[in-house]
Formats: C-alpha cells, structure tokens, sequence
C-alpha cells in the first residue's frame, strides 16, 4: 500500500466506520485491529439502533437522532461498496404501556416527537391486536416509533471490512505501524489507555450478554420489553439482550444471567417459547465516565484522535461519529458536540 494518512487503532464498530467513511471519501486508510474484528462489544449479537426517548432534549439525543437518520443511506453505502449484507432494516419497535398514566406521558412524547424528530419518523400510541409478534400490554396500548432499526453487527462488521478494501483500505490483523494521523478507537483498552494518560478517569467497562434463537420474524418490529431488547435479523434469527454487569470474574462467560434473560424474553413474548437457542455471547462495551461517546484530538498528543465510549448506542451513533471525525482529521472541521470532547 502507498502512502498511509490515516491509521485507525481498533476493529470494533467505530474504528472500522471512522475508516471506511475516510477511505470512500479519497484517503489513503490502514485499519489495525491486534485480536480480531469485532473481538469486544461489536462482534455481539443484537444491534437495536433505538432513539432516545424525546422529551429532555440535549446535544447527545440531537446527535444520536442525526445518525439514526443518516444509517439507512450509510449502511446502504457500505452494502454497495463491499456487495455484502449488513442485516440493515428500519423495522420500527414496539413497547408495551403499563396503564392508562403511562400511554398518556407517551402521547405527550408523541408530540414531542413530532417536533424534535422533524417530520422525520413517529412515536405513537396504538391499540394492541393480539398478535404473537406483541409483547403482552397490561393497558392494552403500545407505542409503535418508526424510527428504530436494527442491523446485525457481525454481518455489519463483515461487511464494513470488505467495503474498507474495496474503497483501497488495509484492514490489518495484528500489528502495524502508525502512520499519518492515528485515530483510537480501541474500546476498554483505549479508555483505560486515556485514564492512565490524563490522570483522571475517562471510563470503564460493563459486562453484557445475549443470546439469539431460530425464529424468522425478519420483518416485524424490535420489541423493548422488561428491560430487553427483542431482535428480529435479517437472517431469520432473533436476539435477545442483554445483561449489564459492573463485577464479573470472566468477560466472555455466559452464566445463569443469561438464562433469566431468555425466561423474561419468552414470558413477555411468548411466540419465542420452542425457538431454538442458537448461540449464546458475552463481552465487555466501554463506558465513558460521561456517558457519552467520547470524540475529538487526544490531549498533548498532536495527530492523534479518539472515538470511544458507544456504550450500548455503538452502532446506532456510528454512521454520525464516523462523519466528524473524519471531518476533524481529514478537513480540520470540529463538528463534535461539547459534551463528547475529552
């Protein structure tokens, strides 16, 4: 490969979209990744790319929402550039309402929505039928948004990959040398790396896990039900997740939790009693002190940047986060939001 402008540390979902979006738009990208592609939280199983609820407005939301808006055409681009399947779909969700108090706050936020989204997508409130795709509603009402989607993030990160070679990126396994400007996108590790650095913590690491069955529901809604995410894939495949732990002994083991997981999943849904599990994961997603993604130039350190921190919103903020920063590095445009700078 020719000249390098930019090195990107990290194969997880961040690095491998900050890369692909600077390769397609001319530079000349090497992607270093030392264990394997998707090896932390990206290479999991249930990719809910899910809005925040609209009420409460603040930069982050403004910024997630711009992503979820952007991710059809970014994911389609991606498609088109590697010729493979991302599992891409915006199949919208649907949630159970407890009571009467709780479908009217979500007309409120209906409303609100209607606003703050732009026209763009809905949150509304709709009878339940009875179906077996619908969680069971204690009010007999549910909210139905049209704006969330959802990928599967091993087809993604396949796919993100061969779009990086096909645009001329390395995507290399192990290790290389740095060269041009070195982005860190590099999970737990990189947050550790900025604690050590600044002196002062920059995040940690939250244990989840998942699960998925064979059940083709691929073009029905995601559900968010009892705290879980409920995943119909392209694949003919549902996942189901996930834990969030802050103690554990061992970062890649599935334990009784996850059982627990799929008893309320199939108490709450009861179509997936008789789904065969499939495969069973687990993994650590890194976790900015500020909750936020953290974005921008490392501090002392002139041409080298950080995207970090897209804890449990890694791939629904992807496509937005992949867009500034390679505006940063390769334009010297700051676009990032306040509260995501170091």
């Amino acid at each position: 490969m020719a000249r390098v402008d930019l090195t990107v540390r990290g194969g997880g979902v961040f690095g491998l979209s900050v890369a692909f979006e600077a390769a397609r738009r001319g530079a000349r990208v090497r992607l270093v990744e030392t264990a394997q592609i998707g090896a932390g939280s990206s290479g999991g199983l249930v990719g809910a790319l899910s809005p925040h609820v609209p009420e409460n407005w603040n930069p982050k939301k403004q910024f997630q929402l711009e992503s979820l808006l952007m991710a059809e055409d970014f994911w389609g681009a991606v498609e088109a550039a590697s010729g493979l399947p991302t599992g891409f779909g915006r199949v919208g969700r649907l949630q159970p309402l407890a009571d009467d108090r709780a479908a009217a706050l979500a007309r409120t936020r209906g409303d609100n929505a209607m606003r703050l989204w732009q026209g763009k997508a809905r949150w509304q409130v709709i009878p339940a039928t009875g179906a077996a795709w619908e969680p069971t509603s204690p009010s007999g009402q549910l909210i139905h948004d049209t704006l969330s989607a959802r990928l599967h993030p091993r087809m993604a990160a396949a796919a993100l990959v061969a779009a990086i070679r096909q645009w001329g990126g390395d995507v290399a396994v192990g290790d290389a040398p740095d060269e041009g400007a070195v982005v860190w996108a590099t999970g737990l590790a990189g947050l550790q790396a900025l604690t050590r650095d600044l002196g002062q913590p920059a995040g940690d690491g939250v244990k989840g896990q998942a699960l998925s069955l064979r059940l083709d529901a691929r073009d029905l809604p995601q559900i968010y039900v009892d705290s879980l995410h409920i995943i119909p894939h392209a694949d003919g495949t549902v996942a189901i997740g996930s834990t969030s732990e802050n103690r554990w002994t061992d970062a890649t083991a599935t334990d009784a939790q996850l059982d627990s997981l799929l008893a309320r999943a199939r108490a709450a849904l009861p179509c997936l009693n008789g789904a065969p599990v499939l495969d069973r994961w687990a993994g650590v997603r890194p976790r900015a002190t500020s909750k936020a993604p953290i974005l921008g130039q490392w501090p002392r350190r002139p041409g080298h940047f950080v995207a970090n921190g897209g804890f449990k919103i890694g791939f629904g903020m992807a496509p937005k986060v992949a867009e500034v920063m390679a505006d940063l590095v390769l334009e010297g445009r700051d676009t990032i939001p306040d509260g995501f700078r170091l």
